[in-house]
């Protein structure tokens, strides 16, 4: 069972991506105070002013008018305190020699604050003007009201912001970390031994969700690779074992004059000793053959008349077995090495050769695929004993002998050669058959 290792609810890297999170959204937030602030400043700072303004030329008015009733001397300036001093303000009248005419209480106790002055007219002329002060009860303690108002808001939406971007980040952070955390902790633990350790099924995204699937994958790939390797070992071993036994054991018995070094011993021997060489043979055919995709020399070729080269070489062995060997071949070029290409034809002819009893059948093709015409095909068919369902998968793995094949020479190598080199020229090999009736090889190969 795979092993599988939990962490933390939140490790470092979703720690400091929620602190992202939070930096991103008090950023925002900072700045759209600070927008707003300077907006907001400005058309606040303009209406007060425009208000004084408005108040100061009321002010000037209501004096204009108060002098066309009576005069200065005379002129009643009481209603207009009383308005001013409304308003948070302080007034004071002057006449065109700047005498004062009227001060409102406080006048002289607003000097700090700001004045603004208005002439006061009366019957289309100037006869005097205004001066009024504003202090920090009236319009500027509104002011203050509103900025601390305004303040206050903001350190509450900032906090609010703040608070919804952590929520929102601890879940989002750790949706995304949890999973990549587990598959850190599954590549450590492979690392460290552990062939087990799988990241599983994990929460999160699609593109983390596919992650841990070609981790797990690529794991499992891994695997069977290492188990392909030792099985290559003990198979190696194994059929190395017997011809090595047997020539020890024969060169001792003569050493040891139990036996005489007759011809048929001398024979045996040698049959032994070609034994191994091909063996060897079939070990390094096998390593140029997983090197081909590095190796291939491509040029456009005729595959017909590459299957017909090979199918013209082993004519004399279908004869000899009394197998009719059928060539139904069509012209067509592909890219290919052509040295690689009749290996392949080769073995595939060599293998149906071996699985076909005498009396039958084997066809050699090649044409254009239907109906896009994008690859070629070569395709051998026999009328052999077939490859029972359970073994069609494993065909082609290095040194895959099935039991019905016990009695037939062979490594086992030869598809395995035959896939490796398909795939280095980016092609596809597909294998049909029933048990009885025969097995079909299709090669499909990109035209040139």
């Amino acid at each position: 069972m795979a092993t599988r290792t939990r962490g933390p609810l939140i490790g470092r890297l979703g720690l400091r991506l929620a602190l992202v999170f939070v930096a991103v959204a008090l950023a925002a937030v900072t700045a759209v105070i600070a927008l707003g602030s300077m907006t907001t400043s400005r058309d606040v700072h303009h209406l007060i002013s425009q208000q004084r303004a408005g108040l100061a030329r009321a002010t000037a008015i209501a004096a204009g008018i108060a002098y066309g009733q009576a005069g200065w001397p005379r002129a009643d300036l009481a209603p207009l305190t009383e308005l001013v001093a409304h308003a948070g303000a302080a007034m004071q009248v002057r006449n065109l020699a700047g005498q004062v005419i009227g001060t409102s209480p406080g006048f002289g106790s607003h000097r700090h604050g700001p004045q603004l002055s208005d002439p006061v007219r009366a019957r289309g002329r100037r006869v005097g003007e205004v001066a009024v002060r504003f202090d920090n009860v009236g319009m500027g303690a509104a002011i203050q009201r509103f900025q601390a108002h305004r303040w206050s808001s903001r350190i509450t939406a900032a906090s609010a912001a703040a608070l919804l971007a952590l929520v929102a980040a601890l879940l989002i952070s750790h949706r995304i970390t949890s999973s990549l955390d587990r598959l850190i902790r599954t590549a450590r633990a492979r690392s460290r031994g552990e062939r087990t350790a799988r990241a599983g099924n994990v929460a999160g995204f699609g593109e983390i969700r596919e992650l841990a699937e070609a981790f797990d994958q690529m794991a499992d790939a891994s695997d069977e690779q290492d188990r392909v390797r030792r099985n290559l070992v003990a198979d190696v071993a194994h059929e190395l074992r017997t011809p090595i036994a047997v020539l020890q054991a024969g060169h001792e018995a003569m050493l040891d004059g139990v036996a005489q070094p007759g011809a048929a011993d001398l024979a045996s021997l040698r049959d032994e000793v070609l034994r191994l060489a091909r063996m060897v043979d079939d070990l390094q055919r096998l390593a140029s053959a997983e090197a081909a995709a590095l190796q291939l020399a491509l040029v456009p070729g005729d595959l017909a008349a590459i299957a017909r080269a090979a199918a013209d070489r082993l004519a004399d062995s279908f004869e000899a077995a009394d197998i009719t060997l059928r060539r139904e071949l069509t012209a067509v070029e592909v890219r290919c090495d052509p040295t690689r290409m009749h290996e392949i034809a080769t073995n595939l002819l060599t293998n149906a050769l071996k699985f076909t009893p005498p009396g039958g059948t084997v066809l050699l093709q090649t044409a254009p695929q239907e109906p896009a015409r994008e690859h070629a095909l070569l395709r051998v068919s026999d009328t052999g004993i077939g490859i029972q369902p359970d073994d069609l998968p494993r065909v082609s793995d290095r040194f895959f002998r099935s039991q019905r094949t016990a009695g037939i020479a062979g490594s086992g190598i030869g598809l395995t050669i035959v896939a490796e080199v398909v795939r280095g020229h980016r092609g596809m090999m597909d294998i049909a058959s029933e048990l009885g009736v025969g097995t079909q090889v299709t090669v499909m190969l990109p035209v040139a």
